[in-house]
């Protein structure tokens, strides 16, 4: 087992998950946050830092040998995405290089941009408007760094400690309140959901496997299902009867985009659910020897972790 110290950054689904699955496998972790907030464990020393602050990040990464950048911009904007990421991330890479560590990346599938045919490692990710653009470009100064890196993409989240997602407050919090679900796009489309601790998982594997460095890969995700049917799973999960399910058009949130500006920011990305949005793991899978969690585990664990 790997006992050196791993830095993770951020608290959110992904940094939560990531840290405590290394600390419930006995693996000391340096939790960095700007209010010093995460999970609670004994081998979770939890610090107040910016990622911004290269002195800070100095030394949270002293005697690291993998740091899991987990940060957000603080606005889902692309302008901000663009104006804040870079720099954070060229610090992060920066500082790690120094210690000696790999960093490791909770990825998006924006960098594809709109696509027709299932999503997989080989297929070109050449996005070149907004926020998907910002992604594409973040990848690519990865690539060039010469610290060690590995991205590993998921698409749309779902599981415990997932609440600012489609596939979690605003699908499970309206079902639990017996209330219509009110969605993004077509709900009986064919759509890639990615439990977290799968993409947790499969980023610490990618940190302790130096042969996974410098790559970009998938994180396992179960089959697709439609934003329909995983509500339904949810409900019956729950012991309540199926959902009522409305999809709001992208073209509505495009024309509400013109005068909102963070309804636009979000119609930038409703091409995601409106026509298939498939992800294709097998090959990942096979070269991080992990296999996606079946949906009905995984939604019985989230349904489980809002009561």
């Amino acid at each position: 087992m790997n006992q050196q110290l791993s830095v993770v950054i951020g608290a959110g689904p992904v940094g939560a998950t990531v840290a405590l699955q290394l600390a419930e496998a006995g693996r000391p972790v340096r939790l960095l946050t700007r209010s010093g907030s995460g999970p609670e464990h004994a081998l979770i020393e939890r610090r107040r830092g910016s990622a911004a602050d290269p002195a800070a990040l100095e030394d949270a990464f002293a005697g690291a040998g993998a740091v899991f950048d987990c940060m957000h911009a603080s606005k889902y904007d692309a302008a901000v995405w663009r104006r804040e990421l870079p720099v954070a991330e060229a610090a992060v890479l920066d500082a790690a290089g120094r210690a000696g560590a790999v960093v490791v990346f909770p990825e998006s599938l924006y960098s594809y941009g709109p696509v027709d045919v299932p999503m997989t490692e080989a297929l070109p990710r050449r996005a070149a408007k907004g926020k998907p653009a910002v992604r594409v470009a973040l990848l690519a100064a990865r690539e060039a760094s010469g610290t060690p890196t590995v991205s590993v993409a998921a698409s749309d989240f779902y599981g415990p400690y997932v609440r600012a997602a489609i596939a979690g407050e605003s699908m499970i919090a309206p079902l639990l309140a017996g209330r219509t679900v009110r969605t993004i796009g077509d709900v009986d489309l064919p759509h890639s959901f990615t439990y977290v601790p799968d993409l947790a998982a499969a980023m610490i594997r990618a940190a302790d496997d130096q042969s996974l460095w410098s790559s970009f890969l998938l994180a396992p995700t179960a089959a697709p299902v439609t934003q329909r049917e995983l509500a339904g799973m949810y409900a019956a999960a729950a012991g309540l009867a199926a959902p009522r399910l409305s999809g709001i058009p992208g073209w509505a949130l495009r024309g509400a985009g013109v005068v909102h500006r963070g309804t636009r920011e979000m119609a930038e990305m409703a091409f995601q659910f409106e026509r298939p949005f498939v992800l294709d793991s097998s090959v990942s899978e096979a070269r991080l020897g992990l296999a996606a969690t079946p949906l009905e585990v995984g939604v019985a664990a989230t349904i489980a972790s809002w009561s």
